[in-house]
């Protein structure tokens, strides 16, 4: 299986009242877990790589030729999309088109909404001649995304008006709205806008993306997921049950040296905690529908 759009995956979702998770790169261990995760669950999936990552990870182009080989080399069949999660600047995005990634965010939301829509435009243009499909945000999204903090007084909600704006002079293939979610740990239960979600998707009719999908209840996922939420990202949850996997394994025996033995632990339970997350988002099974064309 080559690595396919986000846009068909999504519009499928949209379609079929489920979401697809999005689940951060942050390691080849990682990458392993999400890949075999969605394929025992014979889910679609997206990988994801945040700027704070890129270095980390030796440069997109190995982030690009690292996932590509694993699908090859485990022969995995669901469809898989690479993205660029938070992408900062239009020379960012197209550095991922050119490493291959098949989706990108650009992500202008801190900027008035003209230079938003400018940004995101010129971004649009140039993934079409990749055949990436291309991600905006409006509104500004709370919580620590990599080294970026977004506090509660910098936060704000989407307008559905400007969301509508957005997209038609854009033509994005996904919005992510800023409606009361966060990136990390929630200090108190969430709040989302389910009725501003419900608005915006009827403006604009393209699938929504909820960021920081750790720690949101049941209930307000499979209601997003209804309200036309078709791509859920989450980073935070895979973080601490990899470092819980770790952390187990060396409570138990504290001479462990061998990064196979207990890196592998953090990987199972990364694996496990894709798994869960795709269920719960309604996605298991639907590989192959989501391999038909969208019309």
């Amino acid at each position: 299986m080559t690595l396919v759009s986000m846009k068909d995956i999504l519009q499928c979702a949209l379609r079929g009242n489920y979401a697809v998770g999005h689940f951060n790169i942050n390691n080849l261990e990682f990458a392993q877990a999400i890949l075999l995760g969605a394929e025992e669950e014979e889910a679609p999936v997206i990988l994801a790589v945040s700027p704070g990552y890129i270095g980390h990870l030796g440069g997109l182009r190995t982030v690009a030729a690292m996932v590509k080989e694993l699908v090859k080399e485990y022969g995995i069949t669901v469809p898989v999309a690479l993205h660029l999660d938070h992408g900062s600047s239009y020379e960012q995005c197209l550095e991922a088109m050119e490493a291959g990634f098949t989706s990108v965010m650009i992500d202008a939301s801190h900027f008035p909404l003209e230079k938003n829509i400018s940004m995101t435009k010129k971004v649009v243009e140039a993934a079409r001649s990749f055949g990436v499909s291309v991600e905006a945000e409006v509104g500004r999204i709370g919580g620590q995304e990599d080294d970026v903090v977004v506090d509660e007084a910098e936060a704000m909600y989407a307008i559905p008006e400007e969301c509508e704006r957005l997209v038609k002079e854009t033509g994005v293939d996904c919005l992510a709205p800023a409606l009361g979610s966060v990136h990390g740990p929630y200090k108190g239960k969430p709040k989302l806008g389910f009725a501003q979600m419900e608005q915006i998707q009827r403006l604009t009719g393209v699938p929504l993306v909820l960021h920081g999908g750790t720690g949101i209840p049941l209930d307000d996922i499979r209601r997003a997921i209804s309200l036309g939420t078709a791509k859920i990202n989450v980073n935070t949850e895979n973080q601490l049950a990899f470092t819980r996997g770790i952390r187990r394994l060396f409570n138990e025996n504290d001479s462990l040296y061998d990064p196979r033995k207990y890196l592998g632990a953090g990987r199972e339970e990364v694996k496990q905690t894709v798994r869960q997350k795709i269920r719960e988002f309604d996605s298991a099974g639907k590989a192959k529908e989501a391999l038909l064309p969208s019309f």
